[in-house]
């Protein structure tokens, strides 16, 4: 199962697996397009099933496992994706937009991993949880967003303890700047596309001009530690930002 599966990470996430022969659940509280990504893995001869789920409210993850686990009678790997981002001046901050970015980014993994674990107890499993180099190397207007992130890499070495008696894996991944849509909420997104004459085209721009990685980078990452060859890798942090956090 791969939450925010509907764009960037989580849907290049959610297409590897499944050319790798997962069968997976794609959650995402936009529905149209989650299912059209499913839509797309199906019509590849893969088995996936679109969820429409809203990460920050916990009935939803106990439905949504239920549901996944009934379908294919088991649940083995999960897959913390969805997120936001938020940037801006400490003092400009609003207390709602922190609590919000938090609610994401944070509590849902938790609940994830809360959800996740229990499903996985009797089997075990593996659960990776996207965190980002913002939560690693500190910069100005990174408040909310940085403090999520750097949340998440803590909760998941927790996370690793608590679930190692049972055999499941929790790992999480950092990634630098990734072009995928969560950079439209920027100030230099609008002259981006006026430039390059479209949004794809401005996502590409990303990636060949500022060296962004592609989402299927992080893709490729998420693929390596759910597998056995990752097996005696748990409670890490697997940096994926081209040295950003090493200087």
């Amino acid at each position: 199962m791969v939450s925010g599966a509907a764009s960037g990470i989580g849907k290049a996430t959610a297409l590897l697996m499944a050319q790798a022969g997962a069968r997976v659940a794609l959650a995402d509280v936009n529905a149209s397009a989650v299912e059209r990504v499913a839509a797309e893995i199906t019509l590849q001869g893969h088995d996936a099933v679109a969820c429409r789920m809203d990460v920050t409210v916990e009935q939803d993850w106990q439905a949504t496992i239920a549901n996944v686990s009934s379908r294919w009678g088991r649940f083995d790997i999960l897959i913390n994706n969805a997120g936001i981002a938020a940037a801006g001046p400490l003092e400009e901050l609003a207390l709602s937009e922190w609590r919000r970015v938090m609610a994401v980014n944070l509590d849902a993994i938790m609940l994830g991993c809360k959800h996740g674990m229990r499903a996985m107890k009797e089997s075990g499993g593996c659960i990776i949880n996207i965190a980002s180099a913002a939560g690693v190397k500190a910069f100005a207007g990174n408040a909310a967003y940085g403090s999520s992130k750097a949340a998440v890499r803590f909760l998941t070495r927790v996370a690793a303890l608590e679930g190692a008696p049972h055999r499941i894996r929790v790992n999480s991944i950092s990634p630098g700047a990734v072009a995928t849509t969560m950079w439209e909420g920027t100030n230099c997104w609008p002259s981006l596309v006026a430039e390059e004459s479209g949004r794809e085209a401005a996502l590409k721009a990303l990636v060949v001009q500022k060296g962004f990685a592609e989402p299927e980078d992080i893709a490729r990452a998420v693929l390596f530690l759910i597998s056995d060859e990752a097996r005696f890798i748990a409670g890490a942090d697997l940096s994926v930002d081209a040295g950003f956090t090493a200087a």
